[in-house]
Formats: structure tokens, C-alpha cells, sequence
């Protein structure tokens, strides 16, 4: 009987814990701190953007962004031109360009002009 409550237990725990990283794109959008700006370079797996109003930057900031996002639904091919949403862990390293912790997500606000 105790074996039983300990395997149901630890596999209440191994479900809890696979869980925990498996936010919707809604959650993410809704709850997690974000930066919008404009994508001026695309690397294999970064993008250089511009952002006119990220909080803290009055004046303007250059942000390097990781195309490894945890959510699976992000916007997966910026183009140079395309204004993005990037959601964060709220962590920013004081670099230049400024990069930020984990990427939860990447959405697209607004294309590049693409003729």
C-alpha cells in the first residue's frame, strides 16, 4: 500500500512538473512583461531590433532577442522590417545591444513592407 501511495504521489509530481512550462500564448501575452520594436537585423538564431518605447530607455535601445522561444505558437521568421512583440522573464542584461533572460514569445505586430 505505501508503494502505491508513493508512485501515485511521484506521479502526480513528474505531471505537475511538465506542467509548469506549458504556458498558452494567452497566458504568456496576458501576464509576462514585453518590449515592441522594430526588427534592423536577422541572425540564425538572434535578431538585432530597435525599440522607440521600451520602459526605462527613454531615449531609444537596440535589443538583441534569441529565436529560441519556449512557446512552440511564437512568430518563428522576422524579417528585417517587421515590428515585434517579444515577451519576457522581465530580466535585462545592461549590454549594447540589450538582451533580455528567457524569451517566452515572439509575436508579429506589424510586417515589414514586403513588395
Amino acid at each position: 500500500m505505501k508503494r502505491f501511495i508513493s508512485l501515485i504521489l511521484s506521479l502526480t509530481f513528474v505531471l505537475v512538473l511538465a506542467g509548469c512550462n506549458n504556458r498558452s500564448m494567452n497566458y504568456i501575452i496576458e501576464n509576462e512583461p514585453s518590449v515592441v520594436g522594430v526588427v534592423e537585423e536577422v541572425h540564425d538564431d538572434y535578431v538585432i531590433m530597435y525599440s522607440e518605447t521600451a520602459e526605462g530607455y527613454p531615449n531609444g535601445s537596440r535589443w538583441s532577442i534569441s529565436l529560441t522561444v519556449e512557446s512552440k505558437d511564437s512568430y518563428a521568421d522576422p524579417v528585417v522590417g517587421d515590428e515585434i512583440v517579444v515577451y519576457y522573464d522581465g530580466n535585462v542584461m545592461e549590454t549594447d545591444p540589450l538582451k533580455v533572460g528567457t524569451v517566452y514569445a515572439i509575436t508579429l505586430k506589424t510586417p515589414a513592407n514586403r513588395k
